[in-house]
């Protein structure tokens, strides 16, 4: 396998070729621009729990895959799943997958679409590491199935094997938090599972702890949101979906335009946008 950060790149929006649709641009902006942000994480994490050559991680929530091929740098052996987001999933089989194959298997990477259950393989040892990368606690509900989603996962996991959750930190410590309520305002009245809500100290534990897992220590990491100008910060956080909900109830001119006022307190003099962000993860022990 011959991973690589290098992606071909595609057209801004209104540039675009007819083939290139707005989910394909925004997974393509999800995985060029915003995801790099969550590096320090990923990191962090796989320094903490020394993934190497002996890791067999299974990525729940995949998406395109970043976390996985620097897992894989490291000589982990790779599988993920995604169930929500194919064109992203499309990205993680660019970087991960040999040129040419696109079976979704190889020695050392596997990609499917699905939950836990797309990950069973019967000829392999058991995972001993599971991550589940995508954080929470920034909108209402964003927890919704996680816990179920662990307990599947769970069982193809070794005895104590660590299972990563990851969510945002204090609003106080989380610059991006005051842009995020831009999507609450502007989908109201849809002020349910869309809603932005402030992060609580035990979010990650609760999630855990419903899904029968034991919490094991925590940890927190920097991780700033800088963008090279206001469009790539504009088209970051749209690619995250946490701003669906407003796109649905007004349209996306003017999701694009609020956004973009919200963000003018954090435009640098270069031109460049930058937020200091803080991020928490959980590691809890499967039993």
């Amino acid at each position: 396998m011959t991973p690589t950060l290098a992606q071909r790149l595609l057209t801004h929006p209104g540039t675009s070729t007819p083939r290139a649709t707005d989910a394909h641009l925004r997974a393509r902006d999800w995985a060029e621009i915003q995801e790099r942000m969550l590096v320090p994480l990923y990191d962090a994490v796989h320094e903490r729990l020394e993934v190497g050559a002996g890791t067999r991680l299974l990525g729940l929530g995949c998406g395109s895959g970043l976390a996985l091929l620097m897992a894989a740098t490291r000589g982990a052996s790779v599988t993920g799943v995604e169930h929500l987001c194919p064109e992203r999933l499309a990205l993680a089989r660019e970087r991960l997958l040999p040129d040419g194959l696109w079976d979704d298997h190889t020695a050392d990477a596997r990609l499917m679409e699905g939950g836990a259950e797309a990950a069973v393989d019967v000829g392999r040892p058991p995972y001993n590491m599971i991550t589940a990368f995508q954080p929470i606690g920034c909108m209402a509900g964003d927890s919704e199935g996680l816990a179920p989603l662990l307990e599947r996962a769970a069982p193809l996991a070794e005895r104590g094997t660590p299972v990563v959750l990851a969510g945002w930190g204090p609003p106080e410590r989380c610059t991006t938090s005051s842009v995020l309520r831009v999507a609450t305002r502007l989908a109201d009245p849809l002020r349910s599972t869309g809603s932005w809500r402030p992060s609580e100290r035990d979010d990650l534990e609760d999630v855990a702890q419903r899904a029968g897992l034991k919490p094991d220590g925590s940890g927190r990491v920097a991780c700033p949101f800088g963008y090279a100008d206001m469009d790539s910060a504009v088209r970051g956080l749209l690619s995250t979906g946490l701003f669906d909900a407003a796109v649905g109830a007004t349209d996306a001119r003017q999701v694009r335009k609020e956004l973009t006022e919200a963000l003018h307190p954090h435009l640098r003099r270069d031109g460049t946008v930058w937020m200091a962000n803080v991020f928490r993860y959980l590691v809890a022990r499967t039993r």
